[in-house]
């Protein structure tokens, strides 16, 4: 990816957001025409008990075959990638362009350091008042393997 083209991405930290709540904005933002890079998937955060999240994404994982599908993702940034496509008229080709500006990454790549990151202050996980889990801890619960 060019400077330019880095800036003209809106570039979103995803630490300590609500991961539905920042996933909803994103797609509301693809779907107006803009290029949007998430950085730190990893730190993105599912509000609820820990055990519950788990024990519901370790029985959707057993739907489907392995080879033929669905394909469940493992890793926290094709996790969060997934969830936004949810939230797009994927099978339209609207939705289709809208995903195709979507990049998401674990962690912060070297050519996102000096960019100014955007606030999606909806998402916000500090109002949070339950419990939550890391989309880290999710993601090695289900077998990603850092």
């Amino acid at each position: 990816m060019s400077k330019t083209e880095t800036t003209q991405a809106s570039v979103i930290d995803a630490k300590d957001l609500v991961l539905g709540r920042m996933a909803s904005a994103v797609a509301k933002r693809l779907l107006n025409g803009e290029k949007i890079i998430i950085v730190n998937a990893e730190k993105a955060v599912i509000s609820g008990k820990k055990l519950s999240i788990i024990k519901k994404h370790k029985e959707f994982l057993e739907v489907g075959h392995f080879r033929k599908g669905p394909l469940h993702p493992r890793r926290p940034d094709r996790i969060v990638k997934k969830v936004v496509r949810g939230m797009l008229p994927r099978r339209k080709p609207r939705g289709i362009e809208a995903l195709k500006r979507l990049k998401v990454y674990i962690g912060l790549p070297e050519q996102f350091k000096d960019v100014e990151k955007t606030v999606i202050p909806e998402a916000d996980a500090t109002d949070l008042r339950g419990p939550y889990i890391k989309l880290s801890e999710l993601a090695q619960n289900i077998g990603w393997k850092e």
